[in-house]
């Protein structure tokens, strides 16, 4: 291929996408070790915030697809949680979960900061990809605003040696920085020829998939993880119990009304997350309606109740009925 990779003329190339080139659509999810980036990325392809991002390790619970929509392609992003070394019965599940969905998607992305060495963790989850034979995988170099180049060379080298280690060749392997925009829609065109042909999957106007009342959850779960995370980084889980438009209002001014629990393992927790005269539940409301109304594009009235599910990691019953 070498003499052919001379660029054609932009406008004749486009010309002949549009006569030749079928319509592609298929599934990729981005895979890394906590805090490798993957939501970001998500939320940059996608161009709007789908999949919450928080510098605690494990907040993406539940399987969040972001769609970019491309003339060409079709591209459904599945979020799935980050792989570790399971401690609890949650742990298991979650670990479960991403096995299932790397062997269903198309393309998988492995996610690894350019900021950090490539450790034990990601070593961890490039073995277990190297075992899913069939599906191409791209490595993907994140957060490269916060390198200087050498280090992000060391980066690439380190990555494209560990593939050869574990006997496979990455399909692809790109720098890229979600926060400054920085090859985003690079990584975008080398996803899209890996994915079948075939019509979208999805509607124009779908962002995700993901039930409302889960993304409700996620963004009510993010804020009221902000300020709190050494103290209760995982003990807490949000149940949007119902979302319902408050009645007799004008048709020009309507208003959702989102009933909500916060769940906490124990009681000791629970001051943590109301705070000194309630402020921080306050705020914690406040900051999520806003998130809240921009993905539902209607005002929203959200009444908030912290609750204690004891120990609910742990317990199997509970894990189901907080939605796990």
């Amino acid at each position: 291929m070498g003499a052919m990779s001379a660029r054609p003329n932009p406008e004749a190339a486009a010309r002949q996408a549009e006569n030749t080139d079928p319509h592609r659509a298929g599934f990729a999810c981005f895979v890394g070790r906590p805090n490798a980036g993957k939501s970001t990325l998500t939320n940059a392809l996608v161009g709007r915030k789908v999949a919450i991002t928080s510098n605690r390790p494990q907040t993406t619970r539940h399987t969040v697809r972001g769609i970019v929509h491309r003339p060409d392609a079709q591209l459904i992003l599945v979020d799935t949680p980050g792989l570790h070394k399971p401690r609890t019965l949650l742990g298991e599940r979650l670990n479960d979960i991403v096995r299932t969905t790397w062997a269903e998607v198309d393309v998988i992305g492995f996610c690894l900061p350019a900021d950090q060495k490539l450790g034990p963790g990601d070593k961890y989850i490039v073995k277990e990809l190297a075992g899913i034979k069939k599906t191409p995988k791209i490595a993907i170099i994140t957060k490269t605003d916060l390198v200087e180049s050498k280090q992000l060379a060391e980066q690439l080298l380190a990555v494209s040696r560990l593939g050869e280690e574990l006997g496979f060749e990455w399909a692809e392997i790109i720098p890229v920085s979600a926060v400054k925009d920085r090859q985003v829609e690079l990584l975008a065109d080398l996803i899209a020829p890996l994915l079948p042909e075939g019509p979208p999957l999805y509607p124009e106007g779908d962002l995700t998939d993901e039930p409302e009342m889960v993304m409700v959850a996620e963004l009510i779960r993010e804020a009221a993880l902000e300020g709190v995370r050494d103290e209760l980084p995982h003990s807490i889980a949000v149940v949007v119990e119902e979302m319902l438009p408050r009645e007799d209002r004008p048709a020009d001014k309507p208003l959702l009304d989102i009933h909500a629990n916060v769940y906490i393992e124990r009681p000791s927790q629970k001051g943590i997350i109301i705070g000194p005269k309630g402020k921080r539940l306050k705020d914690v409301g406040t900051k999520s309606r806003k998130h809240i109304e921009a993905l539902l594009g209607t005002p929203v009235f959200l009444d908030l109740h912290v609750k204690v599910a004891k120990d609910w990691q742990r317990d199997p019953k509970q894990l189901r009925k907080l939605g796990f």
